[in-house]
């Protein structure tokens, strides 16, 4: 099995598995990249079952309305059932890294709102401890090179995203060489930096149920 043929069969489990989450009230939160972007045309399918969803990124919202799916602003929702989103890491405890996208902190907030958060990833993304992949930090413009000296403190090499912009109108910073022994507390350290808006560590609210698509299937993990 191909990796988009895996993106696929996952968002088609993504789908079955929410399914019976579902009433005609119910919003969904949906995540931003390739993954999701095939889970937003497998939910085009049975947009009947539900109200709307709420989208992590303006790239989101266009897929999701271009299938006729009303999109709400998330200050309009007071409950979200499920949020499903993909993941550029997770670890054995389903704490992820995310970001890779860039829509790490419209992510976070979404997840934080949702009752239940089904990560949907290929096998390639499971790894036993979190930093081969970089962690995404988003930061406020002018605080830049300060965030940077201070990750250069914990031990990371810093690399400014050029030429990226946030939807939030901020910029990235994709840091190297972290061996994320302590995803909770590095997640929180990070966050209390001036400057940082939020990191891409989900592990103080991680996945509840990570759907895992390997060529012989689609696996279910739970923490």
């Amino acid at each position: 099995m191909t990796q988009d043929e895996m993106k696929q069969a996952v968002a088609q489990a993504a789908v079955e598995y929410i399914r019976p989450k579902l009433n005609t009230d119910s919003i969904v939160g949906v995540g931003t990249g390739s993954t999701a972007n095939c889970f937003i045309d497998e939910l085009a399918k049975i947009k009947h079952l539900f109200d709307g969803a709420v989208a992590s990124s303006e790239a989101t919202a266009e897929r999701l309305k271009s299938h006729g799916i009303e999109v709400y602003d998330l200050n309009e929702v007071n409950q979200m059932d499920v949020y499903i989103d993909g993941a550029d890491e997770f670890d054995p405890h389903l704490n992820l890294v995310k970001g890779g996208g860039g829509a790490l902190t419209r992510e976070k907030i979404v997840a934080a709102v949702a009752k239940e958060f089904v990560c949907i990833v290929d096998s390639s993304k499971q790894v036993d401890i979190l930093g081969d992949f970089p962690l995404p930090v988003e930061v406020i413009p002018m605080a830049r090179s300060y965030v940077a000296r201070e990750l250069v403190k914990l031990q990371g090499v810093p690399e400014y995203r050029e030429g990226f912009v946030t939807d939030n109108g901020n910029v990235i910073l994709d840091v190297y060489d972290l061996d994320i022994l302590s995803p909770k507390a590095l997640e929180t350290k990070l966050n209390n930096l001036v400057g940082v808006v939020t990191n891409g560590l989900f592990a103080n609210r991680g996945a509840d149920v990570v759907l895992m698509a390997t060529p012989e299937g689609v696996e279910t993990l739970k923490n």
